[in-house]
């Protein structure tokens, strides 16, 4: 069995729906159903026995021993984070809080239980932590790539308990022999992806015939990594990574955020016209959020030429995929919607 934690959230659902499509080893899903994290998300998996899920926080020291020792992981793959960039800088306290503190409690957890592990157990026992690229901070036009030996630059209140949360996990690895990997990733996209980011938000908006925030002058540039390919990154690591080694994974797919915008406004006028005209006419430019980073790129040549994985989507096959899944499932949408949702975009918008 492998633990998930924040296993109801976009990347944690997508991997562990991926995980049980490849494999019939069980999974046990750990998640506080905050904002972000849906039952709806894993709802085809209700009557499936290889899947437990427990709704908890990994702040719960109590809780995560009694898992460990009632459902006993050979690994732990960490995803539970707060994740949003804006909504740290609304309030950046629960983001100390869940991915600092959370990280500790669930790494001292770890640590405890793969001590009282032997033989067999306690060699082949991993703990994989998800971080992000955002912790190297920001990078010039023509500067190289992040690799995995980049300085960390964090440069907002989530990038900064991001990198916090990996220097604890690579502590725990030198100090305690604890068996850690670490990826980061670049933006990820796809299925199941909460509407305040990029891509779900603007097909949310279009199709709602509202406008279309764009930040600055749109030319912040992002590297995107469809969600099932980080999955399968996931997946190597875990078979073939090396403990105490970080793993830098992206897409390949360097592009400003005004273009992705056009693209999906293109692939909306495809695949579901609006009869009042190209979805492009609802762009508007907004306020740039303070400290916004520039440009993200990730060198994803270690994990290709050590574990062998490299991204199966190009951009263009991946956000087709995407705008049709959420063409699909609008129902899904309709109930993430809420009205906390709401009153979040006010709060993120109105001013801008």
């Amino acid at each position: 069995m492998i633990l998930v934690t924040g296993g109801a959230g976009f990347i944690g659902a997508n991997f562990v729906l991926d995980w049980l499509r490849s494999c019939d080893e069980p999974v046990l899903t750990l998640d506080a159903l905050t904002y972000a994290g849906n039952r709806e998300n894993l709802a085809s998996l209700k009557d499936d026995p290889r899947h437990i899920f427990v709704q908890g926080d990994i702040c719960d020291r109590e809780l995560i021993d009694r898992l460990l020792v009632e459902h006993p992981p050979r690994a732990i793959v960490h995803f539970a984070a707060e994740s949003h960039v804006d909504r740290s800088i609304h309030g950046p306290g629960e983001f100390i809080r869940t991915n600092v503190n959370g990280t500790f409690t669930l790494l001292e957890a770890a640590r405890a239980y793969w001590t009282g592990l032997s033989g067999a157990a306690r060699e082949g026992f991993r703990f994989h932590h998800v971080s992000t690229d955002e912790v190297y901070g920001s990078l010039g036009p023509n500067d190289p790539a992040f690799t995995e030996t980049k300085t960390y630059e964090p440069n907002s209140p989530y990038s900064a308990s991001k990198a916090a949360s990996d220097h604890l996990v690579r502590a725990w690895h030198h100090t305690y022999g604890l068996p850690v990997t670490t990826s980061n990733c670049s933006n990820n996209y796809g299925p199941y992806h909460f509407p305040e980011k990029l891509i779900p938000l603007i097909i949310a908006n279009a199709l709602a015939g509202k406008p279309l925030p764009v930040y600055g002058d749109g030319m912040q540039v992002r590297d995107w990594l469809y969600v099932t390919d980080h999955c399968s990154a996931i997946r190597a690591i875990l078979d073939k990574g090396v403990p105490g080694e970080v793993y830098n994974v992206g897409g390949w797919n360097e592009k400003p955020n005004i273009e992705i915008v056009n693209t999906l406004c293109a692939l909306l006028d495809e695949l579901k016209p609006d009869p009042a005209g190209s979805y492009s006419r609802l762009i508007t430019f907004v306020t740039d959020r303070p400290g916004h980073d520039r440009r993200y790129a990730i060198d994803a040549r270690k994990i290709e030429r050590e574990l062998g994985w490299r991204p199966a989507e190009t951009f263009e096959t991946g956000i087709r995929k995407t705008v049709e899944w959420y063409l699909a499932n609008q129902d899904w949408v309709a109930n993430v919607l809420s009205g906390a949702y709401r009153e979040w975009v006010e709060t993120n918008y109105a001013q801008r």
